[in-house]
């Protein structure tokens, strides 16, 4: 990726991150509405079904947003037509989001339409951004055969109803998400290498840092937005202390000291691209997934805190943690080359604690929960200040 660039490509300075631009940062603003929409959609259609159509539509989300991270992280966004590029891809964003709660039912063109003109169209810019005859130029073609494939797929899924469109995404979302794996092999040009991924690991890690950012600082603007129409109750002073510690507690446990070592460790590593395909472009979505789950299980719990939980409050409450440290642990076992005890340890936890989940009141479990990510927490903290691993 470094044999030759082109004139939007970001200038490498030798030991010096390319840092994150603020057109970056405007561009994520979308996503903050973005991840709103998720949580939403899945608090509105709590059912087996709901969660996988919602599923779906986060992976989507999560696969443009990172894609897009992927290509400015070569293209230079302080130049004219990579901003307005960005510009562009967040009007695309605006009406992806703003069609997620109805995209299994009225909106599900307007998903599909925005969602394949943001995967094509930002390829087909770095495409023609790239010098002819280079490793990146290969790449921006094979990554264009397989996305347009899918956006057959999403095309279709969005014009038809019921059952057929759920299929049809599905085989759109498996093409988009095996063709990494598959190091986007294309007859006539075969597969990339591994060296053709060269990324710059500063840039990489921060950016996907601040998406888990957004995630929290959703979670945290929802249940202040929840707790302000509420009865300021014993209870619900309860369920709002616990949502926010719990919020803190997760950041501790991702930024603390995983962030910082995975943003060294890939910006000295010779395989870059590996590992921001395995650390970040996968591993962060369960990171995600359970901060958005979370914030779901926070809602509920801040509007009915008493009696006793139902599987909806249990799934939520336990299943973002679970899929939280699961994500982390996998992650940090990437960058440190061991399974984090502490995070184990509290996957556990979580496991027992699912057995007498529903004797418990919602604002109880509330506070198990976070009581445990607080020992994780914790622990992971004093034992990485000892000699010796956990």
């Amino acid at each position: 990726m470094v044999e030759e660039r082109g004139r939007l490509f970001r200038p490498i300075v030798p030991n010096q991150h390319s840092r994150v631009t603020y057109a970056e940062l405007f561009f994520d603003l979308v996503f903050v509405y973005a991840v709103t929409q998720v949580s939403h959609t899945l608090l509105a259609h709590f059912t087996v079904l709901g969660a996988v159509e919602t599923t779906m539509l986060f992976l989507a989300v999560w696969w443009v947003w990172v894609y897009t991270t992927w290509v400015t992280n070569w293209l230079n966004p302080e130049l004219t037509p990579v901003r307005i590029l960005l510009f562009f891809l967040m009007l695309g964003g605006l009406l992806l989001s703003t069609s997620i709660p109805h995209a299994f039912d009225t909106r599900g063109l307007w998903f599909a339409g925005a969602y394949a003109a943001m995967q094509v169209g930002r390829t087909l810019f770095w495409l023609l951004s790239t010098p002819h005859r280079t490793a990146a130029r290969r790449n921006a073609l094979r990554i264009l055969v397989w996305l347009s494939a899918s956006a057959v797929f999403w095309i279709a899924g969005g014009i038809a109803e019921g059952p057929s469109r759920l299929w049809l995404w599905g085989v759109a979302l498996v093409i988009e998400y095996v063709s990494p794996l598959a190091r986007f092999w294309t007859p006539g040009y075969g597969a990339s290498a591994v060296t053709d991924w060269y990324v710059e690991g500063g840039h990489m890690a921060e950016r996907c840092a601040g998406f888990i950012i957004i995630a929290l600082g959703e979670a945290i603007v929802v249940n202040g937005a929840t707790f302000a129409e509420l009865n300021w109750t014993p209870e619900s002073v309860g369920a709002f202390a616990c949502a926010f510690v719990a919020s803190i507690a997760m950041w501790w446990i991702y930024f603390h000291k995983g962030a910082e070592a995975g943003s060294e460790l890939i910006s000295k590593s010779s395989e870059s691209g590996r590992l921001a395909r395995s650390a970040y472009t996968y591993l962060h979505m369960p990171i995600v997934a359970g901060i958005i789950l979370s914030a779901v299980a926070d809602e509920v719990v801040l509007k009915h805190p008493l009696g006793h939980a139902d599987p909806k409050v249990a799934l939520t409450a336990i299943g973002g943690p679970v899929l939280f440290l699961v994500g982390t642990i996998l992650f940090k076992h990437v960058i440190r080359g061991f399974l984090q005890l502490s995070h184990g340890i509290g996957i556990i936890a979580f496991a027992v604690l699912s057995y007498v989940s529903l004797a418990l009141s919602p604002l109880m479990l509330s506070a198990v929960t976070t009581a445990i990510l607080i020992v994780v927490a914790v622990w992971e903290s004093l034992s990485l200040r000892a000699p010796v691993r956990e």
